[in-house]
């Protein structure tokens, strides 16, 4: 008996393959913070929203999509000089927990000069979901969950933010709970307060002061603070922001969420930090505070990241934390996680196959393994296994197979990604060859054309996607169009000949991608009709395509210009590509 070792990394006894998703991937990022962005004109402070975004190369952690974090700076400061990584330090340290995540960091200025500090206006008294800083960072938000490259979850979008910028944050969590899952409030002064009353507690204001004015910004939204979570965090020796507004910003967020809470006990946090949890009446975590020993008034940026201009890298990792927090008891995405394929193989013996696997599952015990064979015998075993490994038997016609092996633990009802078999031969090769030529063709958001050349003798061909066949009987035509795809994903594919039952091995592979279903419009108008209608924005008296930036010219009525819209909210100069 001969084992095709074509594949290289396989033994000759066994081939062996480690945990494969390739339908689960979204797009990897560059791994880096971008450059400086223009997203936005704010009409009430005056100048453009700027800012960088981080883009990670690691796959998301939670239900295959990425969270979106909007880190927002405190008064004098700003994104580039506190927030994101330089060439010593890294900033407000978010890029570590970006990678770990999968996660999307959104560092925005704030727009105008508020407070002559460059601050955020969480002080206003008459915020709205329109205009402002509240109107242009939800629009942030909006532009990058719609956005089908970065594969945003809405159910994971969350913000956080030092002083003005943690006022900010609990303004955003007040005034649209529907958007963020979870805050995250550091050294904030709450709704309701002024600029003037942020180093010591208004006399009469309370939690109760602080939760009316939250659930009156909500509006008809109020229905949403039911799974919402909250963190605060200040520091004991703050002489800027009064550490009594942290117990008022956590208290007033319970109110907001409604029903009875249980206190924890507090526990250390490492760095110098004590943790006090609140759990609702379901016995779900909702908010959390944290006092700082001896931290002034600073973003705590932990290890390794700045430690000056108002961030502390001497105490807690803020970021860390906080994100674990989030991720464990976010209230809108299931943080229960599927088991894990760690291994699976196939070893071949005359006419039996015997395939076993691995895996491991955090959520209790793996209740089922299922075994999908794609070959001359079809195999598709749903009770193949169950533990913590596997190992069966199955009687095979001769010729190549592939297939894939997952894991399904029935208390949660998740199945993991599945481990794929590459091709293994059972018995003596045939003598058909597989389809040579293989290419892909025209491909639209849910599907991808393939071609390729005839085989001699081929009856008929089958297609694989991601190593499992998905033509439901062998094809008479050199063509197939796969459908049924997700829009912006890439897949792997492969071809192989039949003849009288007899399937040769899969050719060369080709990769291809869906496209992301947004179709291109292009709009020809002066450039002061362009910023009208906002497809693009006015910076110095110029006008710039949103999106690309690209500069259109005078910000006028003699200046035309043909706008092409290449994604949501992406304006290039020119025509449709």
């Amino acid at each position: 008996m001969a084992i095709n070792t074509s594949l290289g990394r396989c033994a000759a006894s066994f081939l062996l393959c480690l945990p494969a998703a390739a339908l689960a991937q979204v797009q990897a990022g560059p791994g880096a913070w971008s450059g400086n962005q223009t997203w936005g004109a704010d009409s009430v402070n005056g100048g453009n929203l700027s800012g960088y975004f981080y883009w990670p190369a690691s796959q998301p952690v939670l239900g295959g999509k990425r969270a979106l974090v909007m880190v927002l700076h405190g008064c004098q400061q700003t994104a580039s000089g506190d927030v994101i990584d330089s060439g010593s330090d890294k900033g407000f340290n978010w890029k570590g927990v970006a990678d770990q995540y999968g996660a999307v960091i959104l560092a925005p200025n704030a727009t105008g000069n508020v407070s002559g500090s460059h601050c955020w206006d969480y002080s206003l008294t008459n915020h709205n979901r329109a205009s402002g800083h509240d109107g242009v960072l939800l629009n942030l938000v909006s532009r990058f969950v719609s956005d089908a490259r970065y594969a945003i979850d809405p159910n994971q979008v969350y913000v956080t933010g030092l002083s003005s910028g943690g006022g900010q944050t609990m303004v955003l969590g007040c005034l649209a709970p529907d958007v963020f899952a979870g805050i995250g409030i550091n050294a904030g002064p709450p709704p309701g307060t002024t600029i003037m009353q942020i180093g010591s507690v208004p006399s009469g204001f309370s939690a109760s002061t602080a939760a009316n004015k939250c659930t009156a910004l909500a509006g008809a939204q109020q229905s949403k603070f039911a799974t919402q979570i909250a963190s605060v965090i200040w520091g004991t020796s703050d002489y800027t922001v009064a550490p009594a507004y942290g117990p008022i910003d956590a208290g007033a967020m319970r109110i907001a969420y409604g029903g009875s809470f249980s206190r924890g006990a507090t526990v250390t946090v490492a760095g110098g930090g004590s943790n006090t949890p609140y759990t609702d009446s379901n016995g779900k975590l909702r908010t959390s505070e944290i006092a700082v020993t001896g931290m002034g008034h600073a973003w705590p940026a932990g290890p390794g990241g700045q430690n000056n201009h108002f961030v502390d890298a001497t105490k807690v990792n803020y970021p860390a934390f906080v994100m674990d927090f989030w991720f464990k008891n976010n209230l809108r995405a299931s943080s229960i996680a599927a088991p894990v394929m760690t291994a699976c193989k196939a070893s071949v013996s005359g006419n039996a196959a015997t395939i076993s696997g691995a895996a491991v599952d955090a959520a209790g015990t793996i209740s089922s393994y299922r075994v999908v064979l794609s070959g001359t015998t079809a195999v598709d075993d749903a009770a193949a296994g169950s533990g913590a490994s596997f190992s069966i038997g199955y009687a095979l016609a001769n010729g190549y197979y592939s297939g894939t092996v997952t894991a399904t633990d029935a208390g949660t009802g998740k199945t993991s990604a599945p481990c794929h078999l590459p091709q293994f031969l059972v018995g003596p090769a045939p003598a058909l060859l597989p389809p040579a030529g293989l290419k892909a063709g025209s491909a639209s958001a849910s599907s991808i054309a393939l071609a390729w050349s005839a085989a001699n003798g081929a009856g008929g061909y089958n297609v694989y996607r991601n190593g499992s066949k998905v033509t439901p009987a062998p094809v008479s035509a050199t063509s197939y169009t796969d459908t049924a795809l997700t829009a912006s994903s890439t897949y792997s594919y492969q071809a192989s000949s039949v003849a009288n039952g007899v399937e040769s091995g899969l050719s060369a592979s080709v990769s291809a991608s869906t496209t992301s279903g947004f179709t291109c419009t292009t709009v020809t108008a002066s450039n002061f009709a362009h910023v009208q209608a906002g497809r693009a924005h006015d910076s110095g008296g110029y006008a710039l395509a949103n999106g690309s930036n690209q500069n259109m010219g005078l910000d006028n009525l003699f200046y035309i210009q043909t706008l092409a819209q290449i994604s949501a909210g992406h304006y290039v100069v020119g025509n449709c590509p």
